[in-house]
């Protein structure tokens, strides 16, 4: 079963995401109050697996890679382009796994390194809702969501 670990925001591009309480999912844009938040962008939300994090080092917060949603047993291996992830009311289509990083960005410069571009996940927001820690993570075929 996979579930929220963390929700996370910032409010400039290029930083480490802090930690929230909750945060609001919004239809086509992304998280309330986030930078990356954006109409019509295909990167609205972005998710990281916890392991992930802990297999670059141990020692690091959530939202260090500027990562949306920090989750538990969500692993790039079961996630697809198409893929649909429900988190309550809330679902997301992945649009892209991985990207390209920036030249030397302040998360790279931080770390020394960045797992996001191998390891992120990334969708926009077909339908928006409250997204919170220990929440239950759903990941339904494309296929399977849309001829239901």
């Amino acid at each position: 079963m996979s579930t929220v670990v963390s929700v996370n925001i910032s409010k400039a591009k290029g930083v480490p995401k802090e930690p929230v309480e909750k945060v609001t999912a919004i239809k086509n844009y992304g998280l309330f109050g986030d930078a990356h938040a954006f109409k019509n962008s295909d990167r609205q939300i972005s998710f990281l697996d916890f392991d992930e994090i802990m297999d670059f080092k141990n020692d690091l917060s959530f939202g260090s890679f500027a990562e949306n949603i920090t989750v538990s047993g969500l692993c790039n291996e079961t996630i697809f382009l198409g893929s649909i992830i429900k988190i309550g009311n809330t679902i997301v289509k992945v649009t892209q796994i991985g990207k390209t990083c920036h030249n030397e960005c302040n998360i790279k410069k931080l770390l020394g390194s960045c797992i996001m571009p191998k390891k992120g996940i990334f969708g926009v927001i077909l339908k928006g809702g409250l997204i919170k820690p220990n929440m239950v993570i759903e990941v339904i075929n494309g296929k399977d969501f849309y001829n239901r």
